[in-house]
């Protein structure tokens, strides 16, 4: 479901909830709040202890009385309640009562492609939560286009490749809509444990979980690509002793073990191409594939795709901001619609 650009100025602000970051874009303002999707709260008494980077921190280092949770999944609300209440926190006192006083407040959401209506309804609830009265659902994949600006508008193809924590989703564009579309349930935090698998089962090494997100941690240098460092040293705990201890890994092993989620990666653009019409294919044999957020910046990950493709494979400047940034575009009204005018009347 995506709004039209008529209602989309409408819209006082607009929300990216991610499974690894919320972002929040105010009309006016520009982006406000760009905190990972975290919250830390007291399971004795129900108290909001913390929410964002400081809340990311506390991740396997609190006693059992705290709990750190993370509302949204897979760009999906799986819990409206704490989502709202981490929202309120990100957002802060001053800018939100700065949004009530607008009359009839309306906000604007990204949903992954195809997202079902109980997901649609969890975004809508959550921010009717914040105090707005009409909520616009937008599909992630035309928001990240239109925030790195590719001609979505335009009749030739462009290709978009949304790397989440969660998920990768893929589309071809043209003429402002999606002609055909892919949702892979593979995304950072597969590629993160495939590589925590490898250390324990090969060096008998469990990594903390704040050394895995940073993937440069583990694939420094180039990263993926053979022309990387040979190897490179991990800090960890010994799965059998519980004690520190330090191992050299080999990268290359490191590259074939994440070999298997970016196997699936190919495979859904592949599909994409093939359900293609066949013009927009060529269209693309120029001008490649867009790759947009936060996992499109996996060392070696472009060149991967460049060499099983053939195609050219650009990274956008800012990836991970690309989805709210065309949010935020389209509440400003910096995007025109295009008019068909067959007649030149």
């Amino acid at each position: 479901m995506t709004a039209s650009l008529e209602q989309l100025r409408r819209c006082h602000f607009a929300v990216d909830l991610g499974a690894a970051r919320t972002r929040v874009y105010v009309k006016g303002a520009g982006l406000v709040v760009d905190q990972p999707s975290v919250a830390a709260v007291n399971t004795r008494t129900g108290a909001l202890i913390a929410v964002g980077e400081f809340a990311e921190k506390m991740t396997g280092r609190t006693p059992a009385y705290i709990r750190v949770v993370r509302p949204v999944n897979g760009g999906t609300v799986v819990d409206i309640e704490m989502a709202q209440r981490m929202l309120r926190q990100l957002i802060g006192d001053r800018t939100r009562r700065s949004l009530r006083r607008r009359p009839r407040l309306r906000a604007a959401a990204c949903t992954p492609h195809d997202a079902d209506p109980l997901a649609q309804r969890a975004a809508i609830e959550t921010l009717v939560g914040l105090g707005a009265r009409r909520v616009e659902l937008v599909d992630t994949l035309i928001a990240a286009a239109v925030g790195c600006g590719l001609p979505v508008e335009r009749p030739e193809a462009t290709m978009i490749m949304v790397c989440g924590a969660a998920a990768t989703q893929v589309a071809v564009l043209s003429l402002g809509a999606i002609v055909q579309a892919q949702r892979i349930p593979v995304g950072g935090e597969a590629v993160d444990n495939a590589i925590v698998q490898h250390l324990r089962h090969q060096h008998e090494l469990m990594l903390p979980s704040q050394s895995v997100r940073p993937l440069q941690l583990a694939l420094s240098g180039n990263g993926l690509t053979p022309e990387g460092p040979e190897s490179t040293e991990i800090h960890g705990r010994d799965v059998a002793t519980g004690l520190a201890r330090s191992v050299k890994v080999d990268t290359a092993a490191v590259r074939r073990a994440i070999q298997t989620p970016l196997t699936a990666v190919l495979d859904g653009i592949g599909k994409v191409l093939r359900e293609c019409p066949p013009d927009l294919v060529a269209d693309l044999a120029d001008r490649g594939i867009m790759m947009v957020g936060g996992s499109a910046l996996l060392p070696g990950f472009d060149q991967m795709l460049r060499q099983a493709t053939g195609m050219p494979v650009h990274i956008a400047e800012r990836p991970e901001l690309c989805a709210v940034e065309g949010l935020g575009a389209m509440l400003e009204g910096r995007i025109a619609p295009m008019v068909l005018d067959p007649l030149g009347a």
